[in-house]
């Protein structure tokens, strides 16, 4: 049986197990640093391969959906349908992190000893993050809404950071296809389709490096995370709240919503998102992913192109469910094992304020941890706190993405089944 002929899902969770694998026989052998070195970088080259893809794509699907509807008001019904979904999910997601924290309640037995040992060691990275969240701090309030809009196309497509500003773009070439009228953009519109053909064609020709990719990447983390092993011991509990909460929201969760509010079997939607999640859980970005997730969404489980160009982008700068629920557990965890007793008001403001600032996370490895900071000065929570989950970031971070990818799909399906053809 040829390689090629195994499931894209399969192909990754072998190269996650080789990755493993290495990485762990690497590190009683003294062969980290020739894992590092040697390993890691071609694990780079395909995380580089993938946001290479990612602006572009966005680019010409959403033109592409955008040009395609029937008129404005169809785009500004789909669009008020999404975000609806999208806040009403998160919030959703943020109560079941509340929940379970507060019934577990893993903060209390976690030893002075060990926080203390743990604030020490990261006491140099919780610095520096906590300069960038008063950095983001001082910005005045409505800064997000005027950095959406881009003043540089040139300067907007050369940043996957700035991903709202190239749906901003991509939106208003969209609408003004639609104000020109068809006949005279049918040839930019033949342009746009052949370009969509050509970069799907490249997502599937930088998919078959995705086990070698999946492998190093995999490699190089154990590598470099050896050495904090042990404080998966200490904080054991605090692990088991969050996991559980994630797997509840994927595996209850969305499977819900898909069977109550979309036409998709829920059977289907699990099988067909599996290879999504495998390469969501390894590169721990939402950016990442977005080129496998779009065609997936849109060729296997059959949602339509103008709601998967418009629902999946959207969603990866604004639906950060997996990520909000991580905050929420993880200040209410802090708060627990600094003994501090959250009132009420200070739980509501941390749904708020999560909620809110979901929609400036970055869909990168990390980007949640600058806005924990913000979330934790919002009720009074000592940033140094932060000291105490930093080392058990990254792993956490690899099942939360898995959660927002597979949100973005669940809202992608609902709004398809509820937009008729002729919006």
């Amino acid at each position: 049986m040829k390689f090629s002929a195994i499931p894209l899902y399969a192909r990754i969770l072998l190269g996650m197990i080789v990755g493993i694998a290495i990485g762990l026989l690497a590190v009683p052998c003294g062969f980290s640093g020739l894992v590092t070195d040697w390993v890691k970088p071609f694990g780079e080259i395909f995380m580089r391969l993938l946001k290479f893809i990612a602006i572009p794509l966005v680019m010409v699907s959403l033109i592409k959906g955008v040009g395609s509807l029937g008129d404005i008001a169809s785009l500004s019904k789909i669009g008020l349908r999404t975000i609806g979904i999208y806040v009403c999910t998160t919030v959703l997601a943020i109560a079941v992190g509340l929940v379970l924290v507060e019934a577990i309640a893993p903060g209390k037995v976690v030893g002075a000893e060990s926080a203390a040992a743990m604030e020490a060691d990261y006491r140099a990275a919780v610095t520096e993050r906590s300069v960038q969240a008063e950095g983001m701090a001082e910005v005045p309030p409505l800064q997000f809404l005027v950095d959406i809009f881009p003043d540089n196309w040139i300067g907007a497509m050369g940043d996957n950071g700035r991903m709202l500003q190239i749906i901003v773009i991509a939106v208003l070439v969209g609408v003004a296809v639609l104000s020109v009228g068809r006949e005279r953009t049918e040839p930019f519109m033949k342009l746009i389709d052949a370009l969509d053909a050509i970069l799907l064609r490249l997502i599937d020709l930088i998919m078959r490096y995705a086990p070698i990719g999946v492998a190093a990447l995999m490699a190089g983390m154990v590598a470099d995370t050896a050495g904090n092993l042990e404080l998966l011991g200490a904080l054991g509990l605090y692990v088991v709240t969050v996991v559980l909460g994630l797997l509840l929201m994927i595996f209850l969760f969305y499977p819900l919503l898909v069977h109550f509010f979309s036409k998709i079997p829920v059977r289907k939607f699990l099988r067909t998102m599996s290879p999504v999640q495998l390469l969501a859980f390894t590169t721990s970005s939402s950016a990442a992913t977005l080129p496998l997730n779009m065609e997936v969404v849109e060729r296997k489980l059959g949602v339509s192109q103008r709601v998967t160009s418009f629902v999946l982008p959207m969603g990866m700068t604004i639906n950060m469910d997996g990520t909000s629920l991580y905050q929420a557990v993880a200040a209410v965890f802090i708060a627990q094992v600094l003994g501090i007793d959250l009132t009420g008001v200070q739980l509501l403001t941390i749904v708020a304020t999560t909620t809110l600032s979901s929609i400036g996370t970055p869909g990168v490895p990390g980007g949640s941890i600058v806005v924990l900071l913000m979330v934790l000065s919002s009720v009074g929570i000592p940033p140094e706190g932060l000291a105490l989950i930093l080392g058990l970031d990254r792993p956490l971070d690899m099942l939360r993405t898995v959660v927002n990818v597979t949100g973005d799909a669940t809202v992608a399906s609902i709004v398809d089944a509820r937009t008729p053809v002729s919006e």
